[in-house]
């Protein structure tokens, strides 16, 4: 009976997701270990996220097992933490560089990114929004008032990200998932082209308006021209570049990457965190680049076959939110390491360095698991024999 129980227990979770996640994290593992052998000050930090990682597992299982219907009902609640959430950072919140992104807590491993965490609130919420305005009628989701009330929700998130903490990176995170879920939805296209329009004359305009040396600017600035301040600006991403140059088709061997094994952290700066994709291109190469990239690929693979698969509008939205997040945030770091996109502090998902963000990740994929699970009809997903 105990052991029915037990195989019960492990099956009606998505075993397949959580491999890939497992490989890719551990991979991450890893170069994480790599990454920080430069300087003692951070050889705790892959037990760190090991330790993450356990967590994140065991987040996994319990989040595969709650119905999604258990979201959606208390959407409110979510709602209202998700912004005190948020909000707490203007007063709790820690970081660098002017921005309030974290929140320390006494006897834990790691400290905690509000964005993060609520970003898996965001998803659900954006998603019961989306049912609840189709719901009203077949064409009521392209009205002028239903996108007006699914811009001011994104606007919300996203303004109090920005404005409190000043994380330009995870405001355009949500801001992609928001673009991907509404596509799912079936938003007429004439509003994308007229958000990609908005946003096109909003970007002339800044970037007429604020003087050349602003620090948002640079950093695009830096980018078109890789010379322009290759000291300051540029320095991070000319680097990263050098790494990835370096390591040709199989790198310089595992913790004998020149850059990465520097004991300056100038050298490669952010080598576990923001730059990790760089480390894993110098001492694996190409081909381990390749590896990374397709682990990453299989999960976001899984996640849309799950939403292909649900049973209900909201599931199937909320699985695609997540493929959609884990696709904008590898293209985003990727292509801030090959220096084609600029700076915004967008780690890899699953391979960076940061326990709040792989037990974040975890979770997600948890609520992709139980997605999974309620896609088969109760009479074969109640079964033990399931596989």
């Amino acid at each position: 009976m105990i052991l029915d129980s037990v195989k019960h227990f492990f099956r009606r979770v998505d075993l397949v997701l959580l491999a890939l996640c497992l490989a890719a994290s551990g991979f991450g593992l890893i170069l994480v270990y790599s990454a920080t052998r430069f300087s003692p000050t951070y050889h705790s930090l892959p037990m760190k996220q090991a330790i993450s990682i356990l967590l994140g597992v065991v987040v996994y299982f319990i989040v595969s097992h709650i119905d999604l219907e258990f979201f959606s009902i208390h959407w409110k609640g979510l709602f209202v933490f998700s912004s005190l959430f948020i909000a707490s950072l203007a007063v709790l919140g820690t970081g660098y560089q002017g921005n309030k992104n974290w929140l320390e807590f006494p006897g834990l491993p790691f400290n905690i990114m509000p964005a993060e965490l609520v970003k898996l609130f965001f998803v659900l919420l954006l998603a019961k929004q989306l049912v609840y305005l189709q719901h009203r009628s077949p064409t009521n989701l392209s009205r002028i008032s239903s996108v007006a009330q699914l811009v001011a929700h994104l606007g919300w998130f996203c303004g109090l990200i920005f404005v409190i903490s000043g994380d330009a990176g995870s405001a355009l995170v949500y801001a992609a998932i928001f673009v991907i879920m509404c596509w799912v939805a079936g938003l007429k296209r004439r509003w994308f082209l007229l958000g990609i329009g908005g946003a096109a004359l909003g970007g002339i305009g800044l970037w007429t308006l604020l003087p050349p040396d602003n620090y948002w600017i640079m950093r695009i600035r830096v980018v078109l021209d890789h010379d322009l301040d290759p000291l300051y600006r540029g320095w991070n991403q000319s680097r990263s570049l050098l790494a990835i140059r370096s390591g040709g088709w199989t790198g310089q061997g595992y913790m004998q990457g020149v850059l990465t094994q520097n004991p300056s952290k100038h050298f490669l700066p952010e080598r576990y965190t923001d730059f990790i994709f760089s480390t894993c291109a110098e001492e694996l190469g190409l081909i381990g680049c390749m590896l990374l990239l397709g682990l990453l690929a299989a999960i976001i693979l899984r996640c849309i076959y799950v939403g292909l698969s649900a049973r209900n509008a909201f599931s199937a939205l909320v699985a695609m939110g997540f493929a959609g997040m884990l696709f904008f945030q590898v293209l985003l770091n990727t292509g801030m390491c090959l220096f084609v996109l600029p700076v915004v502090g967008i780690t890899l998902p699953f391979i960076s360095y940061g326990g709040s963000s792989i037990i974040t990740l975890f979770a997600a994929m948890g609520l992709v698991s139980s997605v999974k699970m309620q896609s088969l009809p109760s009479w074969l997903s109640d079964r033990t024999d399931i596989r």
